[in-house]
């Protein structure tokens, strides 16, 4: 990647994420007001003060040199494969995060980002978990990543670490199916006994990111922000265990805010450990002792948000199958005849999604990744051969019937 690679208007971006010190707040306010980060870049400095904007934030708007410095620093980083870099308009950034009240403007990464496209079930807890609670989670972790979801969680000690070498622990097949999110910079390891994880989770095709400045240094208030993301990002959030004040109950609540379910793992009543666990489930979190009921409450979850889609294609995919069967004189009235069909009997412009499915179930993430097919394709052939009786949709896995 070269310098070049970036337009004027993620420069400038950069240069206003650079200047306002990545607060979303003045950064939002910046680009609203004056329509484009360029235009916003280019206000004078009286203009940013009457709109209200921190003075350290105008202070290095009055100085560009240094904002220069640190976006040409940032490209040559990017031209020497240091890291890679998304921007909120682009087509590879991920659609879910668009969705939460504070999206940001661009993420910094490293390792496979077509995961962040993928279904993900975050998974968060306590930096100091009991041996039980470790075990938990690293085998659910192993469970969902093996069903096919993604496992988001924030790269810290204890539950989150678990989470992380749980999705890692998969058949060659499976591997990397999980995405650490960062409360520091591109660039800055924390803790910094964690590199070997890190490095692991690339190694294995996991991925990395942060929506913070790459030099950027832990602080209190950055993991809070980057909670936020790893809710924002999945389809759900389970707490394996979590004190009353752990900062995975912030997660748990943006879960919530953001009309997500949130799953706790329930303990004994005197473990102070699993405190907030019982505080969510008295709260409403959904009661989980096995990573199948979360599978079960997902998929239902993502069925219901395809549903309108497949509504839509079901009349075509009808017709389809109505046309066929007019046609043939052969066919009998009996619809008992259609549940015995073959393989020498699936309608060709069906056969290769049929090949590609087997009797232990796939998601659609994992069917769209093997058959190439847009979604609307996908589901609208595989309502067909539901109709067809040749496949079974299982828990928002489909398999042969």
């Amino acid at each position: 990647m070269t310098p070049s690679v970036l337009s004027s208007e993620q420069r400038a971006i950069l240069a206003l994420w650079y200047e306002v010190n990545a607060s979303l707040a003045a950064y939002h306010k910046l680009v609203s007001t004056f329509g484009t980060a360029i235009s916003a870049w280019q206000a004078s400095t009286e203009a940013w003060r009457q709109l209200g904007v921190h003075q350290a934030h105008i202070n290095r708007h009055e100085a560009p040199a240094k904002t220069k410095t640190s976006i040409d620093s940032i490209e040559q980083a990017l031209s020497a494969g240091k890291y890679k870099l998304m921007f909120a308009e682009q087509d590879d950034y991920p659609a879910k995060l668009l969705e939460i009240y504070d999206p940001p403007p661009l993420l910094f990464y490293r390792g496979n980002s077509a995961l962040l496209h993928q279904a993900q079930i975050a998974i968060v807890g306590s930096r100091k978990p009991s041996t039980h609670a470790q075990k938990i989670t690293f085998d659910m972790a192993q469970y969902l990543a093996q069903s096919g979801y993604v496992i988001t969680s924030g790269l810290a000690m204890g539950v989150d670490k678990q989470a992380h070498l749980g999705a890692l622990a998969q058949a060659e097949t499976n591997c990397g199916r999980t995405i650490g999110v960062m409360g520091t910079g591109i660039e800055v390891y924390y803790p910094n006994h964690h590199d070997k994880l890190f490095d692991r989770i690339l190694e294995q095709g996991g991925c990395i990111i942060s929506e913070l400045l790459p030099h950027t240094p832990p602080h209190k208030h950055t993991f809070p922000r980057r909670n936020r993301l790893v809710a924002g990002l999945s389809l759900a959030t389970i707490v394996t265990e979590a004190t009353i004040k752990s900062g995975s109950l912030i997660t748990a609540r943006l879960t919530s805010e953001q009309g997500k379910q949130v799953f706790a793992i329930p303990s004994h009543i005197d473990n102070s450990n699993a405190e907030g666990c019982h505080h969510l489930i008295r709260e409403g979190a959904t009661l989980i002792y096995h990573p199948q009921q979360v599978l079960d409450d997902v998929s239902a979850q993502v069925q219901g948000q395809i549903g309108r889609q497949r509504s839509s294609i079901e009349t075509t995919a009808q017709g389809r199958l109505n046309n066929r069967t007019n046609a043939s004189q052969t066919v009998p009235s009996e619809p008992a005849a259609v549940n015995n069909l073959s393989p020498a009997t699936i309608p060709d412009h069906l056969d290769a999604v049929y090949q590609q499915l087997d009797w232990h179930g796939q998601d659609l993430d994992a069917l769209l990744l093997s058959t190439a097919l847009t979604p609307p394709e996908l589901i609208g052939q595989l309502m067909e051969l539901e109709l067809l009786g040749a496949v079974n949709e299982q828990g928002g896995r489909y398999l042969r019937a």
